[in-house]
């Protein structure tokens, strides 16, 4: 049986190779589709696709940040090489401020080596695909980590939601039952409104049984109540589906809602009013929780 899954979540794997120590730290919060940045050292840029694949295989929402951090062991660096045109150009634009602004000279050997692109490394002949098959275990890791956050999370959530659902049919089943009895007060209401009319004439039975049909048909919430239960079925078992289900059990409290909204339209008594707000509230509460589910 599959857990529900939410879409927050975190995971952080390091491993340490004979070629590298390499970092991953994944962090997801929700979203409504899946939407993936990866930030990794630019020599490795080649890795992006990969690990945004491995990601895609594994989530279906989210917001997904993967931060990949390399560190190459000693004896893999390449070759050091200086762009000498691009810091003759820093140094004559250095030395024109100095000049121009009266500013003490200070230019340094470790000021210029921070200089953007002055230093660069000449990469040796890379084979990409045994770079990733050094890095795809880590970053595997780091998603697993990741997922068992997210299941923990959906665990709290379904416990929540479940809490809810129950509070939920708690209450549609105070309003069918508080239902007909305001048509009870209402027939009440209205024999004892004809008697002060009427005084000592005869009143009309059948009149009144007809008034009192069609106040019953105008406040009947069988349907809703019906469809409403029918919704928190499909609700319970879309938590427990072989798929994501975040955007059906959105819909679901939608539907659950409009069903509730149509009953309060419909019912005038104080109690049942009550109620309705109080399960409206509760609606609100399962929709923050579903925006939150995979």
């Amino acid at each position: 049986m599959r857990m529900l899954k939410s879409m927050t979540g975190y995971g952080r794997v390091s491993a340490v190779t004979e070629k590298m120590e390499i970092t991953v730290e994944i962090k997801c919060v929700n979203n409504r589709y899946l939407d993936c940045s990866v930030r990794l050292p630019r020599i490795y840029s080649y890795l992006e696709e990969k690990i945004k694949k491995c990601v895609q295989n594994s989530f279906s929402r989210g917001k997904i940040d993967v931060s990949l951090t390399i560190v190459e062991t000693a004896g893999q660096s390449g070759e050091i090489t200086i762009d000498k045109q691009l810091l003759e150009g820093y140094l004559s634009a250095l030395t024109q401020i100095r000049d121009t602004y009266h500013l003490k000279d200070d230019v340094t050997v470790s000021g210029i080596a921070k200089l953007p692109d002055v230093l660069t490394r000449k990469q040796s002949e890379v084979d990409e695909d045994a770079v990733w098959e050094e890095i795809r275990p880590v970053v595997e890791q780091g998603i697993k980590a990741c997922l068992q956050m997210r299941i923990r999370e959906g665990e709290a959530l379904e416990k929540d939601l479940s809490s809810n659902l129950d509070l939920l049919c708690q209450m549609a089943e105070q309003i069918a039952a508080l239902s007909p009895i305001s048509v009870e007060k209402y027939k009440a209401r209205l024999e004892e409104k004809i008697r002060e009319v009427l005084s000592d004439r005869q009143m009309d039975e059948s009149r009144i049984i007809t008034e009192v049909a069609l106040f019953a048909d105008r406040v009947a919430v069988d349907e809703e109540i019906t469809r409403l239960y029918s919704h928190v079925s499909q609700f319970r078992n879309s938590m427990h589906a072989s798929v994501p289900s975040g955007r059906k059990l959105d819909f679901l409290t939608q539907e659950m809602n409009r069903e509730i909204n149509t009953t309060g339209s419909k019912c005038s008594e104080v109690e049942i009013t009550r109620i309705v707000v109080e399960a409206k509230s509760v609606l609100e509460k399962i929709r923050e929780q579903v925006q939150n589910v995979e």
